[in-house]
C-alpha cells in the first residue's frame, strides 16, 4: 500500500483496519477482534457537502455543455464576425486544444495549490473568457475567447472531480454524489445542443458565451460558502516543469493532428508530422516521469488496471458518442430539416436516460455490485442503442428509430459513467487526486478530438462512394440526401464496435470492488481489492 506524502505538521496518524485474527501495528495491541470489531476512527463528514456537491455540479455543467453549446450558434457568429471557412473550425479547436493540453497541469495545481482555491480561480477566469467571447467583434478575439475558456476549464474540470473524491469518502454516500456528477459529465453535451439551440434561435448567439456569467458566479458564490476542503490532501513537492511541457505539447500536438486529420486529410504533411510529433514527445514524457522525483503524472496512477482500465473504456465511449451527436445533429436539421430548438429538444430522451441511468442504476447499484457489472452492461445496453441507429434512413422515423436508441444510450451511458468518475480517484492517494480527475477529463478530450475526426473521415468517404455509384439512379438531391445518411450510418457502424470494444475493456480490466473497499480515496491502490483500508483521523 503506497505511503501519503503530507508536511510533516499535518501528517494524519495512519489506522489500518484490520482483519479478525490478525495483528494490528504496534506490539500487542489490536484495532480489532475475531468476535467484536472495533470500528477505526474516521474524520468528521463536512455537514455542508451536499450543498457543496449542488455548487460543484453546476460549474461542471458549464464546462461540459460548452464543448457543444457553441456548435450550435457557430453558423451565426461566423456571418456576423466574418470568419473564413477556413478558419471557423478554430472556434472549437482553440478550446479543445487549451482544454485538453492543460488538463495534467491543471490537477497537478489543484493538488499542489489546493483544490477549492483552483476550482474558484477557474470560475473567475472561465466567466471572464466567456464575457470576451460574447462582447467579440472579429475572429482573433473569438479564438482567443475560446483559449481562454480551455485554459480555465483545465483548472476548473479536475479540481472540481477532486473535490468530490476528497469530500466524500463514504460508500454510499460516494455513490449518490457521483451519480449526480456522472449524469451531468453525461448529458451535459446534449443539454449544450438544447440551450445553444433555444438562445440562437430566440436571443442572439452571444448569449451561449454570456450565460456562463451567471452560472459562473452562482458557483462561485456557494464555493465560497459551502466547499470546505479537508486538510492534509495537498501535495507539497514542486512542479515538474520538464514533465508539464512534454506533456502539453504531447496531448496539444496530438488534439490538432486529430483536429487537422479532420479537415486537411489523414496523409497530409502537417498532420503526419504531428502524429510523429506525439509519439516522440509522449515517449519522452514518460521516460522522463519514471525518472522524475515529483513527477506531473505519477505512473502510479495510469498503470493501476482499474484506473487505466477506466481511462481507456470511457476514452473509448467518447469517441463513440462525441460521433453521434455530429451525425445525429447533421440528421435531424439537414435531413429531416428540423429547426435548431427541435433538434436540441429532440436529444431530451438521451438526457433522461443519462440522469436516470446515473443517478437510479450507478448510484443504487454501486454499493451492491463490482463495477464492471455496471460499466460492461452498460456499454452493451449503448451499443445496442446505438446499433438500432445503423438502421436510419431519409424519413426514418423519430419515434421507432431515433427515440428508442437514444433512451438505450442514455441508460446505458448513464450507468457507466457513473461508476467511471468514482473509480477515476478511487484508491489513489489524496495528493494524487487532483492528477486523477485530470486523467479522466483528458480521456474524454482526446476521445471527443479523436470521435470527430476519425468518424467524420469515415463518414465523408462513404458518403463520396455512394455518389460515385449511384448518382444516376435518381434525381440528384434525392441521391444526395440518401449519401449523407449512408455516410452517417457506415460511421454509426464504427461507432458500434467501438462501443462493444470498449464494454470487454471495463469488464475485463475493471475488478476493483467498492463494497468491500468503501470508495475511500487514500487507500492506495491495495484497496481496490478490498485489503486494507486506510482511514485518516485528525
Amino acid at each position: 500500500m503506497s505511503e501519503i506524502s503530507q508536511p510533516a505538521q499535518e501528517q494524519p496518524e495512519r489506522v489500518p483496519l484490520a482483519t479478525p485474527g490478525t495483528p494490528a501495528p504496534g506490539g500487542d495491541q489490536r484495532v480489532g477482534a475475531p468476535a467484536a470489531p472495533t470500528p477505526p476512527a474516521r474524520t468528521t463528514p463536512d455537514p455542508r457537502r451536499w450543498k457543496a456537491l449542488a455548487f460543484i455540479s453546476i460549474a461542471q455543467l458549464m464546462v461540459v455543455l460548452d464543448a457543444t453549446i457553441v456548435n450550435i450558434a457557430l453558423p451565426s457568429a461566423q456571418v456576423e464576425l466574418g470568419i473564413s471557412d477556413g478558419n471557423r473550425q478554430w472556434v472549437v479547436t482553440a478550446y479543445a486544444l487549451a482544454f485538453g493540453g492543460l488538463l495534467l497541469l491543471g490537477g497537478r495545481i489543484a493538488d499542489i495549490w489546493g483544490r477549492k482555491r483552483t476550482f474558484n480561480t477557474g470560475l473567475v477566469g472561465f466567466a471572464i473568457a466567456s464575457a470576451i467571447g460574447g462582447a467579440a467583434v472579429n475572429e482573433a478575439m473569438m479564438f482567443a475567447s475560446r483559449a481562454l475558456q480551455g485554459v480555465f476549464g483545465a483548472l476548473l474540470a479536475p479540481a472540481a472531480l477532486s473535490l468530490l473524491a476528497v469530500m466524500f469518502t463514504d460508500g454510499k454516500e460516494r455513490a449518490k454524489a457521483f451519480g449526480v456528477f456522472g449524469a451531468i459529465a453525461g448529458g451535459g453535451a446534449a443539454v449544450g445542443l438544447i440551450l445553444g439551440g433555444v438562445l440562437t434561435e430566440y436571443v442572439d448567439w452571444r448569449w451561449v458565451f454570456y450565460v456562463n456569467i451567471p452560472i459562473a458566479l452562482i458557483a462561485l458564490f456557494g464555493s465560497v460558502a459551502q466547499i470546505r476542503e479537508p486538510e492534509g490532501g495537498r501535495n507539497p513537492a514542486a512542479l515538474d516543469i520538464p514533465g508539464v511541457l512534454l506533456g502539453t505539447s504531447g496531448i496539444v500536438a496530438l488534439v490538432y493532428g486529430f483536429a487537422r486529420a479532420e479537415s486537411e486529410g489523414w496523409t497530409e504533411g502537417v498532420t503526419l508530422s504531428m502524429f510523429v510529433l506525439t509519439v516522440v514527445l509522449l515517449s519522452s514524457f514518460v521516460l522522463v516521469e519514471r525518472r522524475a522525483k515529483a513527477p506531473l503524472l505519477p505512473l502510479r496512477v495510469v498503470l493501476d488496471r482499474n484506473r487505466g482500465g477506466v481511462y481507456l473504456a470511457l476514452g473509448m465511449a467518447i469517441v463513440a458518442m462525441f460521433g453521434l451527436f455530429l451525425f445525429l445533429t447533421y440528421y435531424l436539421q439537414i435531413v429531416e430539416g428540423y429547426s435548431p430548438v427541435k433538434t436540441g429538444l429532440a436529444f431530451l430522451p438521451m438526457v433522461a436516460g443519462m440522469i436516470t441511468g446515473s443517478t437510479q442504476i450507478g448510484a443504487r447499484l454501486m454499493t451492491r455490485v463490482p463495477a464492471r457489472y455496471l460499466m460492461g452492461p452498460g456499454l452493451l445496453v449503448a451499443t445496442l442503442g446505438m446499433l438500432i441507429l445503423t438502421q436510419l434512413e431519409p424519413g426514418s422515423s423519430y419515434v421507432t428509430i431515433v427515440l428508442p436508441a437514444q433512451i438505450l444510450l442514455g441508460l446505458g451511458m448513464g450507468a457507466t459513467f457513473m461508476p467511471a468518475m468514482s473509480l477515476a480517484t478511487f484508491g489513489v492517494e489524496p495528493r494524487d487526486a487532483g492528477i486523477a480527475s485530470a486523467m479522466i477529463n483528458t480521456s474524454q478530450q482526446v476521445g471527443g478530438a479523436i470521435g470527430i475526426a476519425l468518424l467524420n473521415t469515415v463518414a465523408t468517404s462513404a458518403t463520396a462512394s455512394y455518389l460515385t455509384t449511384h448518382l444516376a439512379s435518381g434525381p440528384a438531391d434525392v441521391v444526395q440526401l440518401e449519401a449523407m445518411v449512408h455516410g452517417y450510418t457506415t460511421a454509426i457502424w464504427w461507432a458500434v464496435v467501438i462501443l462493444a470494444a470498449a464494454a470487454v475493456i471495463a469488464y475485463t480490466f475493471v475488478t476493483a470492488d467498492q463494497r468491500r473497499a468503501g470508495g475511500v480515496v487514500g487507500g492506495g491502490d491495495a484497496s481496490a481489492d478490498g485489503d486494507q483500508v486506510p482511514v485518516l483521523v485528525h
